[in-house]
Formats: structure tokens, C-alpha cells, sequence
């Protein structure tokens, strides 16, 4: 793994920084394919929301392009470029130092393996007791503090579930620990609404970039555990593993229907597309 730290490279940060004393800052996580960061414009609006959340200027913009351009010349391809800025280091308490210095903390790391089958069949995923709890405030954005998605990842530990799906406390399904979800049932494509928690991903916003340009009926909404169980067809998201066909939800089966294959279609490049897909 490279890391770059204020656009040096190093690998370590002082112990008074905010980001690791209460999880003062934002992240992104951006797939690198052929030298490119992809949805790199989507991710850095983003980052500018959850600046304006959490009552910061915007952010480094042109420190971030620099570092973006400085790792991915000398690093692994595909990769996975994360994104770390955080308020600095401060002395003891809440109270941020004024005036204050970004810390850019930007890392290139090999992509993961991508599993042809889990596109091609789809993966298992899995029910979490853990809650995704409301705050309208932050949610959509990619805060520092991802204790819920923690404790909901340390549930379980069968290699074969690769995901999880955590609801809020009124029972709405949320999304999953580290994607997104889509369900489609009768041709509409449903997905959470995010206006209570949750994060409004990357990979989220290009799909429904796309159907709306198909022409398809697209729909944030409140899901329940029984829309789920109901729909014709599921598939999770992110922005490194792209679009994946849930085949299992605890005991329920499903397979791969034809929304799910033409979004895997219209992505295509890096991920692995199905046969029935081309």
C-alpha cells in the first residue's frame, strides 16, 4: 500500500489528530481502472456536502487532484485510492483549533479479487441485529464514525455471507454495511430512502443515473423486510465491488432477473460481466 500524507509520502500521523481522537473528518473509497478514478466528480461532490454537514470549508480540492494524480501514476492498477481528510491535530477537547489545517491522508491499495461468480450467480447475504440509528444531519455522507457498520460486519464470520443488511430502529431496511441496496419488483427499481441514515453511495447515484435514462421507474422509499422477501429481484452496491445479484437472503432464493443484468451490462469495465449479461 502507498500512502501520502498532506501530499508527502508517509505513512503515519501525529496521536492529537482529530480524525483518530473522535472521528473528526470524512472519507471517500474510489475505484482506479486504467488509470482513471472513477466517478471521481460524484465522489468529490460528496465530500463537499459532508463538509457542509459537519460545518467545514470545502474541501482541498486541488491537493486531492494532485495526490490523486501522484499515487495513481506510481501505484497498482486497478486499486483502491481511499480518502481520508481530517481537522487536524488539536489539543485536549471538543473544541476545534481555530483557525484550523486540513490533513489530507490519501492511500492506493490493490483492488480486491473480483469473484465471477458472485456476479453471475450472486452472493448471500445475511439479516443484521445491529441498528443503523437516525440522524438526519449526517446522513448520506461518509463520516469518520462507522461504529454501527463495525459492530453489524462483527456478526458474522462465514466466509460465505458477504454481506450484511442493517435496518433503522422503526424497521426499515437501511442498506448494507458497505453498499447499497435495489429492489425491483414489478420492473420498478426501489431503493431506501437515506433522508434518516444511511450513505448515499457513488455506484447508488450512477444506477439511478441510468434507469432514469432507460426510462425505467425508479423510486427512494421506505423498504421493509418483506418487500425484500417479495421482490422479484435484489442486488447490492458499491463503488469498488460495482453492482452484485443477491441469490440468498437467509433462506430465501433469488436469481439474477433481467434490471439486475442490463445495469451489469451498462457498466461492464472493470467488473465481470455474466454471459447472459453481454
Amino acid at each position: 500500500m502507498l500512502s501520502w500524507v498532506n501530499g508527502r509520502p508517509q505513512d503515519a500521523v501525529p496521536v492529537t489528530d482529530r480524525g483518530l481522537s473522535y472521528g473528526d473528518g470524512l472519507f471517500e473509497t474510489i475505484l482506479v481502472a486504467s488509470g482513471q478514478a472513477l466517478g471521481w466528480a460524484l465522489h468529490m461532490d460528496r465530500l463537499a456536502r459532508g463538509c457542509s454537514a459537519l460545518g467545514l470549508p470545502p474541501p482541498p480540492i486541488d491537493g486531492l487532484n494532485a495526490d490523486r494524480a501522484g499515487l495513481c501514476a506510481i501505484g497498482p492498477d486497478p486499486a483502491v485510492l481511499k480518502i481520508i481528510l481530517t481537522v487536524g491535530g488539536t489539543a485536549r477537547g471538543y473544541a476545534r483549533p481555530d483557525p484550523f489545517a486540513w490533513r489530507r491522508i490519501v492511500s492506493l491499495m490493490p483492488a480486491p479479487a473480483w469473484l465471477r461468480d458472485d456476479y453471475e450467480s450472486g452472493i448471500r447475504v445475511r439479516w443484521c441485529r445491529q441498528l443503523w440509528f437516525s440522524d438526519p444531519d449526517l446522513a448520506g455522507i461518509k463520516h469518520l464514525n462507522r461504529l454501527p457498520q463495525v459492530r453489524a460486519r462483527a456478526e458474522w464470520t462465514d466466509a460465505g455471507i458477504a454481506e450484511g443488511l442493517m435496518r433503522d430502529p422503526e424497521g426499515r431496511v437501511i442498506g448494507g454495511t458497505m453498499s447499497n441496496l435495489f429492489v425491483i419488483k414489478d420492473a420498478v427499481l426501489a431503493t431506501p430512502n437515506l433522508t434518516q441514515c444511511g450513505i448515499a453511495g457513488t455506484m447508488r447515484a450512477r444506477i439511478m443515473a441510468i434507469a432514469h435514462r432507460l426510462g425505467w421507474t425508479v423510486e427512494e422509499t421506505a423498504l421493509s423486510v418483506m418487500d425484500c422477501y417479495r421482490a422479484d429481484e435484489l442486488f447490492v452496491c458499491n463503488a469498488v465491488r460495482g453492482i452484485r445479484p443477491i441469490r440468498q437472503l437467509e433462506s430465501r432464493m433469488f436469481r439474477p432477473g433481467p434490471v439486475t443484468r442490463a445495469l451489469q451490462r451498462e457498466f461492464g469495465f472493470p467488473w465481470p460481466i455474466p454471459e447472459d449479461a453481454r
